[in-house]
């Protein structure tokens, strides 16, 4: 390869490059082709959020919960986060939050428990990333379990997470 050709090559590679760059834009849907997550294990009490692959730990992940963690999410506007078992059955790219994993909570115990107090259950229960507004994502930096519920984790995290974990995958969720 003549010198003109390399030159006139690596000029073309630095433009795509600065185009890439420029653009700003990095996509928040990672692909993820490793070992199968089987379940996820949240831990409350250490506030800890383990992705499994049968027994082996494939990540491991902070978390905030609600405003009121301890004990089992009872009705609407409790603050807690659930305890039990449940299962991922949803994914939301457009919440509110940056993306976001659905929780299958309530379940049937659930909501007679909670209409057994007169109340409702509650729902929309998601691991998700940090708030897109400006003021909101400012409050949750500021203060520890800030949710109404759900469990977060850093916008980086959710990503990881959204793209290793698939509906259907069993979420146990343990005080």
């Amino acid at each position: 390869m003549d010198r003109r050709a390399f030159g006139f090559g690596a000029a073309a590679s630095l433009a795509l490059a600065g185009c890439s760059i420029s653009s700003g834009t990095v996509s928040r849907f990672q692909s993820y082709d490793g070992p199968q997550v089987t379940s996820i294990v949240i831990n409350k009490g250490t506030r800890k959020l383990y992705l499994m692959h049968n027994e082996e730990i494939l990540r491991e992940y902070e978390v905030d919960l609600g405003f009121a963690p301890l004990g089992h999410k009872a009705f609407e506007g409790d603050g807690k986060t659930p305890e039990g078992t449940y299962v991922i059955d949803r994914r939301n790219p457009n919440s509110r939050y940056h993306l976001s994993v659905g929780i299958s909570y309530p379940n049937r115990q659930d909501r007679a428990n909670a209409h057994a107090q007169g109340k409702r259950p509650g729902g929309e229960i998601f691991i998700h990333g940090e708030p897109n507004n400006h003021k909101e994502r400012k409050r949750a930096a500021r203060v520890d379990d800030w949710t109404a519920g759900c469990i977060a984790v850093s916008n980086e995290e959710i990503e990881e997470i959204y793209a290793m974990v698939q509906d259907g995958t069993v979420i146990a969720l343990r005080p």
